[in-house]
């Protein structure tokens, strides 16, 4: 289970472990407030409330979600390294980060094109189709994104638990 694990290896690995943890559950909390007060703003009375979304006229947070996804993934892969001898912990948190990294792509597959395109609408109003069942829609699996996102992080603390219990 573990081959040459150090005091200075498993305090790495406690460390790294700790701060993707806890970069994960900061990253939850900025999604639950996100989820639960802008996002009902700007999806009610679409597409009048879509300048919400604009840089400039409202609460753009592009930037803020590039820079946490970008730090917590490097935090999470520091983890993963730090984590490798310790072979229960490194097999869960690759099942993790596989799990992370799948709900990524969801995110750049399909949410991120729906908020640029209801950007454009907040520019340019235009016809467009279905906008209340697309918001609906949107915000419906923006739940079901948010919620395995919370369930992944939840997931690190056993993993957190077991490292601490390694320790002699």
């Amino acid at each position: 289970m573990i081959d040459n694990v150090t005091t200075g290896y498993l305090t790495r690995a406690e460390i790294w472990l700790f701060i993707t943890t806890l970069t994960y559950f900061l990253m939850n909390g900025a999604q639950v407030f996100e989820t639960l007060v802008f996002v009902p703003r700007w999806t009610n009375d679409a597409p009048h409330n879509f300048k919400l979304l604009l840089d400039g006229h409202g609460a753009s947070l592009k930037n803020f979600w590039i820079v946490f996804h970008a730090v917590h993934e490097v935090t999470f892969l520091l983890a993963i390294i730090f984590c490798w001898k310790i072979a229960l912990v490194r097999n869960w948190l690759l099942i993790l980060f596989t799990a992370h990294v799948a709900v990524r792509v969801w995110t750049l597959a399909y949410f991120a094109p729906n908020i640029i395109d209801f950007q454009q609408i907040a520019t340019m109003p235009a016809a467009s189709d279905n906008l209340a069942a697309r918001t609906a829609r949107w915000q419906t699996l923006n739940y079901i994104r948010v919620a395995i996102f919370i369930a992944i992080s939840f997931g690190l603390i056993p993993l957190c638990i077991k490292v601490l219990q390694l320790r002699p």
